[in-house]
């Protein structure tokens, strides 16, 4: 069926696609009570609070029980991956990660974070004779990746919490992060720098800094790492020269998937 633009808008359609633009144009703001929805939306909060169920009940609202505001749910991030894989993320990123390699000459990884976990979507590989063994396939904790706390360090405490509340950070390594409290603040600073780094904390003598792949949202929806053995992987040198190339082109990666700094 062909759309005509005089065709008269469902009500109830249009008012919810009103809502996400709300939510989508609010700077520093990602949660709203139903009075403020009502006042932006022009409409009865009565009708407001209605529309939040019905959108509640899917997955694409979800109300924060501490102050009893409403916020974007998992189902909208669902479909923004889903639009991400429509235009073919790892097609897009692969010709970035090769010139990454070739210019930092270590292996690059793309992955996405999934309930706590870091899968590895893809590696563009150095031809150095001395490098990590592929982890394309494997879920790993995201606690002690680089590639999965460059993506936590976006979550709210709560949604951390609700991953690792009570659970036992499992030790890898002697770096390994094994303390809540020492991951959120971990987490912290992660947010600040914009990048993450992964100090042998998930495999002996590895090293790795992760950058955040982000959508029209600001959202990361994937991340790039450089990986290779701690011996060559100095904080000199990942600062100097790995880092700067990385954020580079990770930035042009979500310049693609429209995101706008």
């Amino acid at each position: 069926m062909v759309y005509k633009p005089d065709v008269k808008p469902v009500q109830s359609v249009y008012h919810a696609l009103q809502l996400f633009e709300v939510f989508r144009t609010a700077e520093n703001k990602d949660e709203f009570g139903v009075t403020e929805l009502s006042k932006a939306l022009g409409l009865h909060k009565n009708n407001v609070f209605r529309l939040l169920a019905t959108l509640a009940s899917r997955g694409y609202i979800e109300q924060n029980l501490n102050t009893e505001n409403y916020r974007l749910g998992i189902g909208i991030f669902n479909l923004g991956q889903k639009f991400v894989n429509k235009l073919g993320i790892l097609k897009l990123s692969r010709p970035f990660m090769e010139k990454i390699v070739s210019e930092v000459n270590e292996s690059v990884y793309i992955g996405i974070l999934r309930e706590g976990n870091v899968i590895y979507l893809d590696i563009a590989e150095t031809m150095l004779p001395v490098r990590v063994v592929s982890r394309v396939g494997k879920d790993v904790p995201a606690y002690c990746t680089a590639i999965g706390k460059v993506q936590l360090a976006y979550s709210s405490e709560e949604e951390i919490n609700k991953i690792y509340m009570g659970a036992r950070l499992k030790r890898y390594t002697d770096t390994t992060i094994t303390s809540l409290p020492v991951l959120k603040k971990e987490l912290r600073g992660v947010a600040e720098k914009d990048y993450a780094m992964d100090d042998q904390e998930f495999e002996a003598r590895v090293k790795c800094v992760a950058v955040p792949v982000k959508d029209y949202l600001g959202i990361p929806v994937a991340a790039l790492s450089v990986t290779g053995p701690a011996c060559r992987m100095t904080d000199e040198r990942i600062v100097n020269n790995i880092l700067p190339v990385a954020k580079k082109y990770a930035r042009e990666i979500s310049k693609r998937l429209g995101y706008q700094e």
